[in-house]
């Protein structure tokens, strides 16, 4: 267990989803839990039995129950928010720059929540407990693969709501979260208006734009037309594990920015004296670094688990609903909008702008900023959400 997490902690940071260590880390270990439900209904009305949900938290509860704080998380994330598993871990949560005692996130005054999606992409990390494809449908006992339920952004949201339920939480002072978690952030505003008392929406935008879904298509084209994904019943068979491992690589190119692969790259072979003019089997060093990144991370991730990530991105419209007027109008709370200058998957001009204005709009106290800077484009958000942290902090003491 201990190797393979050392081992998953490295293809982490190969494949740059999580940051550098801060200089001053969550000082604690973080033990992952598990929530339960016997079974859940889907917005579409699909029932998945035997709900689990892997799920950590950072401070302390109060009495009053009424010091909590939602973390959300990203595509490929996880409830892994901040802290370390074990002292040896090679980095802490992702965004431990802003959670812990004195930080943004503080840890001295918030009781901090984070869980695990449903269909998380990566079922096969021994951190992650996820109820998805992968998982055994127990009136079959095989997998589920494509016979599970459809699953939106509003239940991954319902889902933690049952986990609050369960700890008596009854009010948050914000639900924050990034990329995908900023898509569950606003939702949880609309969703249940009178519980957030704060939203904090990072590199996200109100729904999936055409674009996007467009995009979201190309990300899942590589595992469909991979032979061994058989329609998603490949249980117990070959994996399609090249098809995946493509469709990862497109994340993690889409996920940057060109400016990040000119500094870090450039033009650069990927073996000295090995021209990729000479030969097709000659690379750039970027090629090389795309196609480690994406293995590594196909390593732990479920290719069923993808695609369904892929439709809950591309179904999401703020409040569930058909109109985005009607599903913002239902937001109640301040909302912090947080773009990364350079995203190419949620681009400002394209995304969060037209949100503040639409929130306006609405009547919804709206706050922006332009913080993150940087070379990484959407990853941003991620790495570096430490420079809008004197933002949030002041946002939440507000």
């Amino acid at each position: 267990m201990r190797a393979v997490a050392k081992r998953l902690g490295g293809a982490i940071l190969a494949a740059g989803l999580l940051c550098a260590a801060p200089a001053f880390a969550l000082d604690a270990i973080v033990e992952k839990k598990v929530f339960e439900m016997p079974s859940y209904t889907t917005t579409g009305g699909g029932t998945i039995k035997n709900v689990r949900i892997g799920w950590e938290s950072y401070g302390k509860l109060n009495d009053a129950k009424d010091n909590v704080i939602l973390v959300t998380h990203f595509f490929s994330g996880s409830s892994h928010a901040a802290g370390k598993y074990k002292a040896e871990d090679a980095a802490p949560g992702y965004w431990d720059s802003i959670i812990g005692p004195g930080k943004p996130l503080d840890t001295d005054k918030y009781f901090i929540v984070s869980s695990d999606t449903l269909v998380n992409l990566s079922p096969k990390d021994p951190t992650v407990v996820t109820t998805g494809p992968a998982s055994i449908n127990p009136d079959t006992g095989k997998p589920y693969g494509m016979t599970f339920p459809v699953v939106t952004i509003r239940d991954f949201v319902n889902v933690q709501k049952a986990l609050l339920d369960s700890l008596g939480v009854k009010s948050l002072q914000a639900v924050m979260g990034g990329s995908m978690g900023s898509l569950q952030a606003l939702e949880w505003g609309a969703a249940y208006p009178d519980m957030v008392k704060r939203v904090i929406a990072a590199i996200g935008g109100a729904e999936a734009d055409p674009f996007l879904i467009g995009w979201l298509n190309l990300w899942a084209a590589p595992i469909k037309l991979d032979p061994n994904w058989q329609g998603g019943d490949y249980y117990g068979k070959a994996e399609p594990k090249a098809g995946l491992t493509e469709a990862l690589k497109l994340v993690t190119l889409h996920a940057r920015h060109w400016k990040w692969a000119d500094a870090t790259f450039g033009r650069k072979w990927a073996e000295e004296g090995k021209d990729p003019r000479a030969a097709m089997n000659n690379q750039f060093a970027i090629e090389v670094w795309l196609d480690k990144a994406a293995a590594a991370r196909a390593s732990v991730s479920d290719a069923n688990h993808f695609l369904y990530l892929v439709k809950a991105n591309q179904t999401f419209v703020a409040g569930n609903g058909g109109s985005l007027d009607e599903g913002l109008a239902k937001i109640k709370a301040p909302v912090l909008l947080i773009p990364s200058a350079d995203d190419m998957v949620f681009p400002p001009e394209r995304a969060m702008r037209p949100l503040k204005d639409r929130l306006e709009k609405q009547g919804v106290a709206v706050e922006y900023t332009d913080a993150i800077t940087s070379t990484l484009g959407h990853l941003d958000g991620v790495a570096n959400i430490a420079k809008a942290g004197d933002t949030i902090a002041k946002f939440l003491a507000k």
